[in-house]
């Protein structure tokens, strides 16, 4: 199957990954792609994998075929300006528009073009922190933000807003026919500024407004806690910059007070970092492969984790969804393909593919897809995600219950 058609079959899973909002589109845009080429819309996924950026090419000269061939271009953009009849959008929004048609022909979901004002605040994120109202919320079907999650004491917590609100305008501006993407750049802002959100609240007759101010907030990467018979959970939110360390300290913590076995929960995990997904595998293995890498030419690099680290030999289960994605995937292929943990849950994402990252001279970034990942046994991550040892399903309605943690905790408990 293409890739594009797979994409549209797994908009609803796409919908309901993390899109943190405060923005951190880093964990939003590129693990499941956009639902075009490349209109950005974080409704998507992220979890792509930079390097540095690298440099642009240089513009030059083009040849004289290429000249030739894009005269039809200039006929058009030039008749537009002279004959359009309505008032034209700036220069900006159609080259970009152009740029954006361009990656779409590629028939590629995680070939992308980033506008400036996104690409900033991608930069920003990858640090683990940023500046907004700390809330997880998703596309709302009949238009404007869910709210998944606030943060705890976060400033969206502190001013009364809730899990299940539907927030439908900001500072007085309707957003219910609002792109995700653009009702995330309304909320978003500088630290320390009011945000005016009016929100349907379940029960209560009369919309609801909220005065947020904004804060620089530290996105939470790890949550841990000690569960019964001595088994410890921790949920890894993201790959950002810091989650191996935050991981590990989490880790070190549950083994001190007692853990003689541990889940890893990557539900929903959007992905992030390569090297943070390598250092993630390498807590929980010996010596070995995590993960593959084969560019469009067959060149191959093969990623590896150490041996010595402080939970390669603790019994591991590994929790997965539809929502777990990327470098989720890398890290679940190579516990299950080296025998080390059991995955439990659903089969995830499939995003298996790399992107290299062009910051471009106005500010915006070009990420292009150049190779593809593949677990320890060869298996492709793009091609079919990754099915879990045991299958359990996520409740169709919203429950209290958790089926797929209380599998896992039956698993540690009696092997089975």
């Amino acid at each position: 199957m293409a890739n594009s058609d797979r994409e549209r079959e797994r908009r609803p899973v796409r919908n309901f990954i993390v899109a943190v909002l405060g923005l951190t589109l880093a964990g939003l845009i590129f693990v499941a792609g956009v639902a075009t080429g490349a209109s950005l819309d974080v409704a998507g996924t992220v979890g792509f994998f930079p390097p540095s950026a690298l440099p642009v090419p240089a513009a030059g000269v083009p040849d004289e075929e290429t000249a030739d061939e894009f005269k039809v271009f200039w006929e058009v953009w030039n008749t537009i300006e002279d004959r359009f009849y309505y008032d034209l959008p700036d220069r900006r929004t159609r080259i970009y528009g152009a740029i954006n048609g361009m990656l779409e022909t590629l028939d590629d979901p995680y070939t992308a073009f980033v506008p400036p004002e996104v690409a900033r605040i991608l930069r920003e994120d990858n640090s683990g922190e940023f500046e907004g109202i700390g809330a997880y919320v998703e596309e709302a079907p009949d238009g404007g933000v869910f709210i998944i999650r606030v943060f705890e004491d976060g400033p969206a917590a502190q001013a009364g807003l809730r899990a299940g609100d539907i927030v439908v305008a900001v500072d007085g501006q309707d957003i219910t026919r609002a792109t995700l993407n653009e009702a995330l750049l309304l909320i978003r802002g500088p630290a320390g500024t009011d945000v005016t959100l009016t929100v349907v609240r379940e029960g209560e007759d009369q919309l609801l407004e909220f005065t947020i101010t904004r804060a620089r907030l530290e996105i939470p990467t790890v949550e841990a806690r000690m569960l019964d018979d001595n088994i410890g959970y921790v949920a890894l939110f993201e790959f950002n910059s810091v989650a191996s360390r935050r991981l590990t300290d989490a880790v070190e913590e549950l083994l001190d007070q007692g853990a003689e076995a541990i889940i890893l929960d990557l539900r929903n995990n959007p992905g992030g970092f390569l090297d943070q997904a390598i250092d993630v595998a390498d807590l929980f293995l010996p010596e070995g492969v995590v993960v593959i890498q084969r560019d469009v030419d067959g060149n191959e690099r093969i990623h590896r984790s150490r041996d010595g680290q402080i939970a390669e030999d603790v019994p591991l289960v590994v929790l997965v969804n539809e929502g777990s994605a990327s470098a989720s995937e890398i890290v679940a292929g190579a516990i299950q393909d080296r025998g080390r943990g059991t995955l439990i849950g659903e089969t995830t994402f499939g995003k298996g593919s790399v992107q290299l990252q062009f910051d471009l001279s106005d500010g915006s970034q070009l990420r292009v897809t150049y190779a593809n990942w593949y677990t320890p046994n060869d298996r492709s991550i793009s091609e079919e995600g990754i099915t879990p040892d045991i299958i359990v399903e996520t409740p169709t309605e919203p429950s209290e219950e958790d089926p797929q943690l209380e599998r896992a905790i039956q698993y540690l408990e009696t092997g089975q």
